[in-house]
């Protein structure tokens, strides 16, 4: 448990209490894409301080959200518990909610393969995605690469650049049907502020490979409403 206390009995004092940390629900993003080493945890939030990192996870670890555990030929990782996994709505509804806000990045922010995914996991839609044929997409972002599959209502995103962690899983079989280089210009597409049309002639988006059209129905399966931009102004 975190050491400072609010002193109030509410749920969301004691889950604030648990996550609200400094950093502490950074580290439960990149536990939901998978178990993590130590080293893994460290590279993925590269400005976190090493004894914060380590007073974080024991804090998870005390709360019941994390556990550390022996992985074949990986060693200690950490993973998170069937009762920090129930986060996972909660941080895909956070990731939401935070995109309307996020304009674009500052020349310091870095985007890496574990937020990465956890973005298009926020943005996915698998009712739009049922509707369609399934699709293979390999994805790169800054010196992020990932592979992004699609089949009904399923997702399956794999790391490919930086090399993955050892626990990250083998490298999908087979080449994917488009490949494309994105900036920080996919939040607008994405948003729906720009088709894949408009992205490509801004030099937002460039196709490396394949049909560029399939980044219509990539732009119809990932998608964040920006409804709640104006409800957040009006």
């Amino acid at each position: 448990m975190a050491s400072r206390s609010y002193g109030q009995y509410c749920g969301v004092t004691t889950a604030v209490e648990l996550i609200g940390e400094r950093w502490a629900l950074l580290i439960v993003r990149d536990l939901l894409v998978g178990p993590r080493r130590y080293t893994d945890l460290k590279q993925g939030l590269p400005r976190i301080p090493t004894n914060i990192l380590s007073t974080r996870l024991k804090e998870l670890q005390e709360g019941g959200v994390v556990r550390r555990v022996p992985l074949m030929n990986c060693g200690l990782v950490y993973e998170l518990t069937p009762y920090g996994r129930q986060l996972e709505p909660i941080v895909l509804a956070l990731g939401r909610w935070g995109f309307v806000q996020m304009g674009d990045p500052g020349p310091d922010d870095v985007v890496t393969a574990d937020s990465l995914t956890m973005a298009l996991r926020t943005a996915f839609r698998p009712d739009v995605a049922a509707s369609l044929p399934p699709a293979d997409y390999e994805v790169h972002v800054a010196d992020v690469a990932l592979r992004v599959q699609v089949d009904g209502e399923e997702l399956r995103i794999a790391q490919l650049a930086p090399p993955a962690p050892p626990v990250g899983g083998a490298r999908p079989a087979g080449e994917p049907e488009l490949v494309f280089a994105a900036g920080p210009g996919i939040r607008r597409v994405i948003s729906g502020e720009l088709t894949p049309t408009e992205a490509i002639d801004q030099e937002a988006l460039a196709v490396v490979t394949g049909d560029a059209m399939l980044l219509e129905r990539f732009a119809a399966t990932f998608h964040i409403d920006p409804a709640g931009a104006s409800a957040l102004a009006a």
